[in-house]
């Protein structure tokens, strides 16, 4: 008997972006009957779009094995557990002025599109507790992830009191609870990162105690070669630095460390709405990979040019009736 979400689209997901969707999603679930690991990578809003009604459902039932994603999406998350109420809809978006916009500023909201975040609400009911984490680190000379930071955040308990959804909406609570790996490259560029940094010109903390790329990379580099004994897939939402970095893992595999038994990713899917164009690699085809040792000959690859907030739902869907 087929399920409610499969028997849908299979109806009525019959020719280009959405046969593709179709194609994808039944791959994807051939890679997880395979027992190969899925990496899904964040890139965009998608926090702030409140994927993680359903991403912290696909982290429950282990169909996501690590995750990538932007500075913008771990803290985004967290902002939206402890501030959803103060959040401000904008549908009418596309006609907003300069003045419109300044307005908006001066109230501290920040626009994500349709969606503003409260900055005082979000920013900082977050950055007093997390200081608290980072200083303690540096006072005993250790060192962490950005994501193992919020973790610890998350686990502590200090952030239930302001508590505005539930708590497994939040794909981030969901993440810290099973310590899912995590690689959050260009994390500096992130509020929080922001936040951080200020604290090092203000000489309040040192640049170690946040660990770097690097870091992040020669871990993702010993993670990959520890689990893909059976393949692991790329599931890429969006474009940009939170794809872009771990999928460069492979070649660095074997070209850099002359690990030449290092296979190549066993499955590709991005979903964006960039177009194909001079030099754009959020908009690059899948083929182009083959060309760096990213994907073989053979990977099952696709690319659905779509609205992510439309399509990562339907087919995290369709991964959920396995």
């Amino acid at each position: 008997m087929k399920t409610p979400i499969t028997t849908f689209i299979e109806k009525y997901f019959l020719h280009f972006n959405s046969a593709t969707l179709v194609d994808a999603a039944k791959e994807y679930k051939n890679q997880l009957a395979n027992n190969s690991k899925m990496l899904v990578s964040l890139a965009g809003a998608m926090s702030t779009a409140e994927i993680g009604k359903i991403l912290a459902e696909m982290i429950r039932k282990d169909k996501v094995h690590i995750i990538s994603t932007t500075g913008a999406n771990l803290e985004e998350d967290l902002m939206n557990l402890v501030a959803h109420s103060h959040y401000k809809r904008v549908p009418n978006y596309r006609d907003l002025t300069p003045k419109d916009e300044w307005d908006l500023l001066q109230k501290g909201l920040n626009r994500v599109t349709d969606t503003c975040i409260p900055e005082e609400e979000a920013f900082r009911r977050l950055e007093e507790h997390v200081f608290q984490l980072w200083k303690k680190a540096e006072d005993e000379g250790k060192s962490y992830f950005p994501h193992e930071f919020l973790y610890q955040l998350l686990l502590s308990g200090v952030l239930e009191q302001y508590y505005e959804i539930p708590i497994e909406d939040s794909w981030m609570f969901a993440a810290a609870e099973k310590n899912l790996p995590m690689v959050v490259p260009g994390w500096e560029d992130s509020t929080l990162g922001n936040i951080f940094a200020s604290y090092v010109l203000k000489g309040k903390l040192k640049p170690s105690t946040m660990k770097s790329g690097i870091e992040y990379m020669t871990f993702l580099a010993e993670w990959y070669t520890n689990n893909s004994d059976n393949g692991i897939g790329f599931f890429q939402v969006g474009g940009g630095i939170a794809g872009d970095f771990p999928i460069c893992v492979v070649p660095m595999l074997y070209q850099d460390m002359e690990r030449t038994e290092t296979p190549f990713w066993s499955y590709f899917c991005q979903i964006s709405d960039s177009t194909t164009s001079y030099g754009s690699y959020s908009g690059a085809v899948p083929n182009e990979k083959i060309t760096w040792g990213k994907i073989n000959i053979d990977t099952p690859k696709f690319i659905i040019e779509s609205d992510a907030t439309i399509v990562v739902p339907l087919m995290f869907g369709v991964v959920l009736e396995m």
